[in-house]
């Protein structure tokens, strides 16, 4: 992740046109030491060649490649223009983003802020907001509002180790700046909990910077100690603002979305947004699908967004694309703002999937345009896996059901002191709530140390937030035909240190 001081930040700012803009965006860039002398001359060529508008009221000029040489260090001059500045074409920037960057080191950090800039409602708070504090938070998606991001998904990984899908895991938070080295390797040298069902948890308690949440799905099935692996959920944890998702990861139609749904259906699951179980992506008829490798030197920047973007244009038809090789949701293929954000480099897949009457002429159009190289020279070599255009059948989506837990009246309870040095955070929570899932019971817990409420402790969410440490004690009441095995079951599993 890119480094934005909040000096670096200019709210409020004023300027007659674009050139001017612009040239506020150098001046800051040089005076921060990013850039040397003349590094202006590249962001004004590069706008002479392809506006640098992205969309959403944003802007982001930058050096072309012949600049790149005076580049000292990575990063961004953010200016924002309540008033707007004409950008070209009817466009209105209202924030200007004024980047500097060594190697293809742009790709990310292009990636990253138009992952937060392709909202539309965050482009338009952006564009009046008076607070720097809350303006960088935003920008760098440090916002209070924990959700699960595509990033962080890994599907079909093909392996049969434990061990490899929960380092996937881990350096997918470490690329989102989530965990620090000490979290990676506690994490891979910790032992992982059975949820159930296939699916594991890791976490740690060391290095946790922020809240987020990565999963991975192995290809096929597999045996770990005896044991079914299908896929596994690593979790950092900085507030309790990820617990609410942490409570979902118990509910049976999340878990199996999670085993088998798309990457959309886990986002969704995981995000608490709304369901469609055992269901597939429903396609009309005539659909076309196109996948082709991107062939440019430099990867898919601002330039052959741009001109990918122009090519589509002309079409009616409804297109979107995905990165195969890094993952993520499929975006509007007709946004430059979201083509950036795929992170496309060389020799990446794209997918693309168009509907309409003109769909397959829109498909020729990208397979000409790719071949060319987006404007841009292209590698000589053929790429590894040829292009390829098939038009596809509809499909059809299937339903799903969901059960109840049944109740009896039969009743037990039990007090024991937590004795985990880390206390009743997200593994050891996960561990308590899978043992109490093993009995035909209901069970509420409290913490009567800080006289909480009584609460159930199959949520995982109320159980973490019971603020429970070390030495508190912690009262179980069980109603059911299994009540007193559930009171003895909790009370090994915490004398046992809740798989820690």
């Amino acid at each position: 992740m890119f480094n934005l001081p909040e000096n670096n930040i200019h709210l409020a700012a004023q300027a007659t046109d674009k050139q001017q803009a612009i040239e506020m965006a150098a001046a800051a860039l040089e005076q921060a030491g990013y850039v040397e002398s003349g590094y202006l001359q590249g962001m004004l060529g590069r706008e002479q060649q392809t506006s640098t508008f992205l969309g959403n009221g944003i802007a982001i000029p930058h050096g072309t490649l012949e600049t790149r040489g005076l580049v000292k260090n990575t990063g961004v001059a953010v200016f924002q223009f309540p008033q707007g500045v004409e950008w070209g074409e009817g466009n209105k920037a209202y924030v200007v983003i004024g980047i500097a960057a060594r190697s293809d080191e742009h790709l990310a950090l292009l990636r990253q802020l138009t992952h937060v800039l392709g909202d539309e409602d965050t482009a338009a708070e952006l564009a009046t907001l008076d607070d720097v504090k809350k303006f960088r938070a935003i920008l760098m998606g440090e916002a209070e509002n924990f959700s699960v991001k595509a990033e962080t998904i890994s599907l079909d990984v093909d392996t049969a180790s434990l061990l490899t899908l929960t380092a996937i895991n881990a350096a997918k938070l470490q690329e989102q700046s989530a965990v620090e080295n000490s979290f990676v390797s506690d994490v891979i040298g910790s032992l992982a909990l059975p949820l159930g069902n296939g699916l594991w948890l890791t976490d740690s308690a060391a290095g946790n910077v922020k809240n987020a949440l990565a999963f991975s799905r192995a290809r096929n099935a597999f045996e770990h100690n005896g044991k079914t692996v299908r896929a596994v959920l690593t979790v950092a944890v900085k507030d309790d603002a990820v617990n609410e998702t942490l409570a979902r990861l118990l509910d049976a139609n999340v878990q199996e979305q999670l085993l088998t749904g798309s990457q959309e259906q886990i986002l969704a699951a995981l995000n608490g947004e709304e369901l469609v179980v055992n269901a597939k992506p429903a396609q009309a008829a005539g659909t076309v699908i196109g996948t082709f490798t991107l062939r440019n030197e430099h990867g898919l920047h601002a330039r052959p967004s741009t001109i990918l973007v122009n090519t589509l244009k002309s079409f009616e038809a409804k297109i979107t694309v995905e990165n195969l090789t890094r993952g993520g949701l499929a975006v509007n293929a007709k946004s430059a703002m979201k083509l950036v954000g795929l992170g496309a480099t060389k020799n990446h897949r794209l997918r693309f999937v168009a509907q309409g009457d003109d769909a397959k002429q829109a498909m020729d159009a990208l397979a000409k345009a790719f071949s060319e190289g987006l404007g841009e020279g292209v590698s000589a070599a053929p790429p590894a896996e040829p292009d390829t255009i098939e038009v596809v059948p509809a499909e059809s989506t299937v339903g799903a059901t969901e059960k109840n837990e049944a109740k009896s009246d039969e009743g037990a309870e039990g007090i024991f002191v937590l004795n985990n040095e880390h206390g009743l955070h997200a593994r050891p929570s996960a561990v308590l709530v899978n043992e109490v899932k093993k009995y035909n019971a209901s069970v509420a817990v409290q913490n009567l140390d800080r006289n909480t409420q009584l609460v159930s402790a199959k949520s995982l969410m109320k159980i973490v937030a019971l603020g429970a440490v070390k030495g508190h004690r912690l009262r179980f009441v069980a109603t059911g035909e299994e009540a007193q095995q559930a009171i003895d079951g909790i009370g090994a599993v915490i004398e046992a240190g809740l798989g820690e």
